[in-house]
């Protein structure tokens, strides 16, 4: 089991309704995770329209998470 501090933005942070949480999971990489919060949570995105980053550092969906990690998963943002 590890601990995992998360921040969401935007869209996630809206649908989750906080901008940071810690959790306990088993999950061993950022698509599991996100398939873990998408299950429980009902996240709207699918994970081909995130980016993940890991300790302040852009992570592909299959890099292993250790205990201890701080993960954003980072929606599409419009701006201008």
């Amino acid at each position: 089991m590890k601990t995992l501090r998360l921040q969401y933005f935007a869209v996630l942070r809206e649908q989750r309704g906080l901008k940071e949480e810690t959790i306990e999971t088993t999950a061993s990489t950022p698509a599991e995770l996100y398939a873990q919060l998408q299950s429980e949570h009902s996240l709207p995105l699918s994970p081909d329209q995130l980016r993940a980053a890991i300790n302040g550092e852009f992570a592909t969906m299959d890099a292993n998470l250790d205990d201890e990690d701080e993960v954003v998963f980072i929606p599409p943002v419009a701006g201008g």
